[in-house]
């Protein structure tokens, strides 16, 4: 059988570049040989990309962030820079490798352009300029299958505003909150600061809407200390969201699997090392805790479960999602957090954790997300484009 190519995009100019770098070497590294050619392309933090003469090799965020030179981690001087065609095409990438410019010549004149075809497309980034459905929209273009869920899932599950509405309109479970835009904070932060304290009960979460892994996140725990928070989160975006912290919250965490018939792991639960868990409980730190399954009765494992579908369903995720919940230790009661639509891929992180004490191991669960990029892509190709033809 011919092995599929699977291209692995990773890296990305996102404040999540290094869980992006870890999370693209435990997928190369557990994906069959036997079956699957690994192509490895590297989005640098400038925004160049590459394909790698080999893929990266380290088994942590923290490992890529404490090296001196992280960039030396991912990359060669034999890496190639790469683009895709954004078009249907035989040739999905084109690599480039520039000459000696001689003369008056013009640097196009000395470069060697090689095209490449790709089976399917593992996006390997997590937050803007790949998670948020700007690298999909591309492979939309180049008519290529890929992991993950589409533009507009993408999109939405990477704004925390936009998710929130939905849930509202959906009757599904969310904290209060408000969101607000940098400009609105500039120009009248006194009046911000009374929309906050009339909808919202102190302490409160200032975080930024389109960005994950717990960057730019502040627990603010009177009205004092908002500018603060509000600056540090606007460094990240322009949309703010402002949100009540949910009273002795647990964090519990469910994965999801597939396209139209989506299936769920079980939960698991997260004891951050910190007051909560930010981006150095997650990746830095070595204390912070995951229980799986997590203690929870039998109906709260149903009602985590079910939600994360309807919430899987609510923004037309496909393939993966890890749903983020909080548990109140008071009330018991459960609210929809966020949706991460590219969740992280390390051996250690949540979402193979939570299938592989569900019954599937890491290789197996890659075989089944390439099943579904590829069984997506075959369905989407029997519509029509043309009414005229």
């Amino acid at each position: 059988m011919k092995k599929l190519r699977v291209g692995i995009i990773y890296g990305g100019r996102s404040g999540e570049h290094e869980i992006s770098v870890a999370s693209a070497a435990s997928i190369i590294r557990h994906l069959d040989p036997e079956r699957y050619e690994s192509v490895p392309i590297l989005i640098e933090r400038n925004g160049r990309w590459n394909i790698t003469s080999e893929g990266p090799t380290v088994t942590s965020a923290a490992e890529v962030i404490q090296k001196a030179e992280p960039e030396k981690v991912q990359s060669s001087s034999q890496d190639r820079e790469t683009h895709f065609v954004a078009y249907p095409s035989q040739e999905t990438i084109l690599s480039i490798e520039r000459l000696p410019v001689t003369n008056d010549q013009e640097l196009t004149a000395n470069a060697i352009v090689t095209g490449a075809n790709l089976d399917v497309i593992f996006p390997v980034l997590h937050g803007p300029y790949g998670e948020d459905g700007t690298v999909q929209g591309l492979l939309e273009l180049a008519n290529i299958p890929y992991i993950g869920a589409g533009v507009a899932g993408s999109a939405v599950g990477m704004d925390k505003a936009i998710t929130k509405k939905l849930f509202e309109a959906s009757n599904l479970p969310v904290v209060n909150y408000v969101f607000i835009s940098r400009n609105e904070w500039k120009q009248a932060p006194d009046a911000v600061k009374t929309k906050v304290r009339k909808e919202l009960q102190f302490p409160v979460f200032v975080k930024p809407a389109n960005l994950g892994s717990s960057v730019g996140i502040s627990k603010v725990q009177a009205i004092d200390k908002l500018a603060a928070a509000v600056s540090i989160a606007s460094d990240f975006d322009r949309k703010i969201v402002i949100e009540e912290a949910v009273p002795e919250a647990r964090e519990i965490e469910c994965a999801v699997l597939g396209n139209e018939d989506p299936v769920a792991s079980t939960p698991g639960e997260i004891i951050p090392s910190r007051e909560f868990y930010d981006y150095e409980a997650k990746y830095l730190d070595t204390d912070s805790r995951l229980l799986i399954p997590a203690p929870l009765t039998k109906t709260q494992t149903e009602t985590v479960q079910q939600l994360s579908i309807q919430a899987f369903r609510t923004l037309e995720c496909a393939g993966m999602a890890r749903v983020d919940f909080l548990l109140d230790g008071h009330r018991k009661k459960i609210f929809l957090n966020e949706v991460n639509t590219i969740p992280g891929f390390t051996t250690i992180s949540m979402y193979p954790r939570l299938w592989e004490a569900s019954g599937i191991n890491y290789a197996t669960l890659l075989d089944r997300l390439i099943h579904l990029a590829l069984e997506r892509h075959q369905e989407k190709q029997t519509l029509r484009i043309n009414h005229l033809l």
